[in-house]
């Protein structure tokens, strides 16, 4: 099985959107897509909570399929944004001094692709 991290560090909408469209793509074709929310991505969380957000569907399918891994804990709290990571029960990532460490993907196999 093919095994992708998306580790996506923009917090700009339409390249976010692109994050969660592959990796539902992904799940789709039976290939192990993960996300990871890295950087200035973070502060999109509260916007994507709110059903009248263009993306809010697509962010809500993607928690629900699984393929949404976490946050990096380290740029959640430097954006304000970890209390809502916990509030939509995604898991805080800090194996890596706080942040998420791609190595630990590499390591289970995965390719890491940024966005």
């Amino acid at each position: 099985m093919k095994k992708v991290a998306l580790f996506v560090f923009n917090g700009d909408p339409a390249c976010f959107i692109h994050v969660l469209l592959n990796g539902l793509d992904m799940k789709a074709k039976g290939m192990d897509g993960r996300i990871v929310v890295e950087g200035a991505a973070t502060a999109l969380l509260p916007e994507l909570a709110k059903p009248e957000n263009p993306l809010h569907q697509l962010w809500e399918k993607a928690k629900s399929q699984g393929i949404v891994e976490g946050v990096c804990k380290g740029c959640a709290h430097k954006m304000g944004t970890a209390a809502e990571a916990v509030n939509q029960d995604i898991a805080l990532l800090e194996d890596m001094s706080g942040h998420p460490s791609m190595s630990r993907y590499i390591e289970a196999g995965f390719e890491v692709v940024s966005f």
